[in-house]
């Protein structure tokens, strides 16, 4: 460690103060420019300062345990600022702001973005202060990681292969299904804290593991738990979360229809009324899993009033044989459960992608499949209430995204510092060059600064809190995925391009977290920036 002169972090956090301030002016402007619809950019961009602020506020904390802790905070916060300035430089007016409102702060981010403080930072990797259990669940997934996922996910990611069984069957063996299920349903959630932060640390290992075969996995079952937790009758409980817990079932969820995304509410799938159930109509896509997966998780439309929007959809568990990872088409003989309906068929058609392989996407087209009665969420009470019972899979899933997207930035990391310490380029190796110094040191930074947010989104969520949070966590953290695995991959110069690396896949698999669980602009637009209209008109 050099003698470089130590910034003053005492002033952290009242540059974050005054960023807050920058965020409540522009959604007052927000409000009083004509809202959301008519100024989606500076919706989209104040969402995205408000996350990114928010993550500034959330590591202040951290950064009063000790030297480098507030060293990593600091340059975090700093580098939050400059952000929030590229915003609103030359559009100060509807940002409600005037051109010098960064001037109080000024002397703090000089000090904390100044190049030579910032590359004496290189390869000085901040704790994360997780307590002695949290710690043992990390160190036993990243061997798990290391031993299990690590050695497939170069083969599965070249040639689009299926995700080994030894993986399931070993990730079902350490109980990695079972998290947020009950323990009196076999799984080992206590309803406390504990429940969320170990999600979010296991998932972050198998995810520096891989995206596609590892991280990725329990994401599915996480969110029909969470739903069956919510709103499923006893007799469900018992029935499905157990089968969940030890991986005997497991789930995919079908919830996009090709002409209806994010927005659920004009979702076009049918579920009409037979003996004993229901027949399912219409199409689904990027049903991710769909082929390995025993169940599907599905919305469907139960009441034809499509004026009800939301509120005439209906979440079915829907039971299918195990297909082939390339495409699948299965019959249903309805002559053989006394039924005279016409047969029912199910297809899926895979959806090749450049990244996140492993997991396979379809669409799925259904003709008549059959769900018994036995199968709807909440039973008749389910009825009209599937959105609300995604929102709280969804609204957990989002977190556990949160945490592979850090689990990816960890790898890419990782990834570029041993490289960059072997690779020599005019005689020393490029780790000894400033630029690539602050390069890993910016990217140290904001792993930390996202991490330790999502521990402190864990704590809110178990208190029944945090859904803002995690939607903000979300926007951030996925963007900063992207930035931080291209880095690693530039690090690497021309073999970063290379299939040779895994920093390569790191990238690719990286660009999907802002689709998924939500699309970025939507994401924004419909939930951040909405919620924090309604929380200022609240204040």
């Amino acid at each position: 460690m050099s003698n470089t002169a130590r910034p003053d972090f005492s002033a952290a956090p009242q540059a974050v103060l005054l960023a807050e301030g920058v965020v409540a002016s522009a959604t007052a402007s927000l409000i009083d420019l004509g809202g959301i619809d008519a100024n989606q950019v500076l919706a989209y961009d104040l969402a995205h300062a408000a996350a990114a602020v928010a993550t500034a506020r959330g590591i202040l904390e951290y950064g009063a345990l000790g030297e480098l802790e507030a060293r990593t905070a600091g340059a975090f916060v700093a580098e939050v600022l400059v952000d929030l300035a590229n915003r609103t430089l030359g559009r100060e007016r509807d940002w409600g702001v005037g051109r010098d409102w960064l001037a109080p702060a000024a002397e703090f981010v000089a000090a904390y973005r100044d190049p030579a403080f910032l590359a004496d930072l290189a390869g000085e990797r901040a704790p994360s202060h997780l307590d002695a259990d949290f710690e043992l669940v990390r160190e036993t997934f990243h061997r798990f990681a290391e031993e299990k996922v690590r050695p497939h996910a170069e083969h599965v990611h070249r040639t689009n292969g299926d995700i080994p069984e030894e993986i399931i069957e070993g990730l079902a063996e350490l109980g990695g299904f079972g998290l947020s299920v009950p323990e009196e349903y076999g799984g080992f959630a206590t309803g406390g804290e504990s429940d969320y932060l170990g999600m979010v640390v296991a998932t972050e290992e198998l995810s520096w593991g891989s995206l596609g075969i590892g991280g990725s996995l329990i994401t599915r079952p996480e969110i029909l738990t969470r739903a069956l937790v919510y709103g499923g009758t006893e007799e469900q409980k018992q029935h499905w979360l157990p089968r969940l817990a030890s991986a005997e079932t497991l789930a995919a969820v079908a919830v996009t229809e090709p002409d209806y995304g994010s927005d659920v509410a004009g979702i076009t799938t049918t579920a009409t009324r037979t003996k004993g159930g229901w027949l399912i109509n219409g199409v689904k896509t990027w049903c991710t899993f769909a082929a390995r997966a025993d169940v599907l998780m599905l919305l469907a439309r139960t009441d034809p009033d499509r004026a009800k929007a939301h509120r005439g959809i209906s979440m079915f568990i829907v039971e299918k044989p195990r297909g082939d990872g390339h495409g699948f088409l299965f019959a249903q003989d309805p002559a053989a459960e006394g039924r005279s309906d016409g047969p029912g068929r199910l297809e899926g058609r895979p959806i090749d992608t450049l990244g996140y392989r492993g997991m396979h996407s379809y669409e799925l087209a259904f003709e008549n499949w059959f769900v018994p009665d036995a199968n709807l969420v909440g039973g008749e009470g389910g009825l009209g209430q599937g959105f609300y019972l995604q929102m709280q899979g969804f609204e957990n899933g989002r977190l556990q995204t949160v945490a592979r997207a850090i689990g990816l930035m960890e790898a890419a990391y990782q990834a570029a510092f041993a490289y960059a310490e072997d690779r020599k380029v005019f005689g020393s190796a490029i780790i000894d060059y400033q630029l690539t110094r602050v390069k890993l040191a910016r990217m140290a930074v904001v792993i930390q600064a996202c991490r330790q947010f999502s521990f402190q989104v864990a704590r809110l969520m178990a208190k029944g809190e945090g859904s803002l949070e995690a939607s903000m966590s979300k926007a951030y953290v996925c963007r900063a995925a992207e930035w931080v695995t291209r880095e690693a991959m530039q690090i690497h110069g021309g073999m970063g391009y290379a299939e040779e690396y895994a920093v390569s896949r790191y990238f690719v698999d990286a660009r999907v977290l802002s689709i998924f669980e939500g699309a970025d602009e939507t994401l924004c637009l419909k939930v951040v920036a909405r919620r924090l209209i309604e929380e200022s008109k609240n204040l």
